[in-house]
């Protein structure tokens, strides 16, 4: 599987940024699909999530400012981040699985590099 996480930046709050993810080597289609986030001296956590068949959830902190959306034709997920935080400082992963539980769980093969987003006071 090959992740490819791009959009990452530096932003002062209150900014926006788009994240992209290409995702080869899976059936994408069929792929619940997630953004994870990590951020510095903290693990790994779920961001968003959006289903096969576009159901999405989100993290109570992303909650109204993050959309998360994709385009199967090009084997791609995207995360709008709007309204941005400090707190949103971290880097940027996503992952997909059949299961939509390994959202939760984030127990994928592998991951990828991911994209740093800072976001400056």
């Amino acid at each position: 599987v090959q992740l490819q996480a791009s959009g990452g930046g530096l932003v002062q709050a209150g900014e926006s940024l788009r994240l992209s993810c290409v995702i080869h080597g899976r059936a994408f289609s069929r792929l619940a699909l997630g953004w994870f986030r990590q951020a510095p001296g903290k693990q790994r956590e779920p961001v968003a999530g959006i289903t096969y068949n576009g159901n999405t959830n989100y993290a109570d902190s992303v909650l109204g400012r993050f959309t998360i959306s994709r385009d199967n034709a090009e084997n791609t997920v995207y995360l709008q981040m709007n309204s941005l935080k400090p707190e949103d400082t971290g880097v940027y992963y996503c992952n997909g699985d059949a299961s939509p539980l390994t959202i939760a769980t984030m127990e994928y093969e592998s991951w990828g590099q991911g994209t740093q987003v800072t976001v400056s006071s």
